[in-house]
């Protein structure tokens, strides 16, 4: 799979979290749930935020209602693999195996959760 260029802020990664949860939304529900009793200026941020998304491919805007709603135009696990490849190119050579090698032994992984990553790599044999 192509990498994806895609560089997702902290702050837009908030707003793609509550989307991913509760979609879709308006700018004023979003801003309700980042900043409850949020002012004009944190409004103003949540529809900048949204406008980047939008820019980056990661969100989608139904312009059908006079107050527009949102929803991600990416999935959760799709940005995941993509962050995880921009590392792996930028700290590991494109190679993924460094990556694992952590986690797997730096990271205390639940049973289930060991299960699921050797039937992965059993698959992929």
């Amino acid at each position: 799979m192509p990498i994806q260029r895609r560089h997702v802020a902290d702050a837009e990664l908030a707003v793609l979290e509550v989307l991913w949860d509760h979609s879709p939304r308006t700018i004023r529900q979003l801003t309700d749930i980042l900043y409850p009793g949020g002012t004009t200026s944190e409004y103003a941020t949540v529809q900048k935020l949204l406008q980047r998304l939008e820019d980056k491919g990661c969100v989608s805007r139904d312009r059908s209602q006079s107050a527009h709603q949102f929803s991600p135009s990416i999935a959760r696990d799709d940005l995941i693999g993509e962050q995880l490849e921009q590392v792996a190119q930028k700290l590991c050579d494109g190679s993924l195996t460094p990556l694992l090698m952590h986690l797997t032994s730096n990271v205390r992984l639940k049973k289930r959760e060991r299960e699921l990553l050797k039937k992965m790599i059993d698959e992929a044999k």
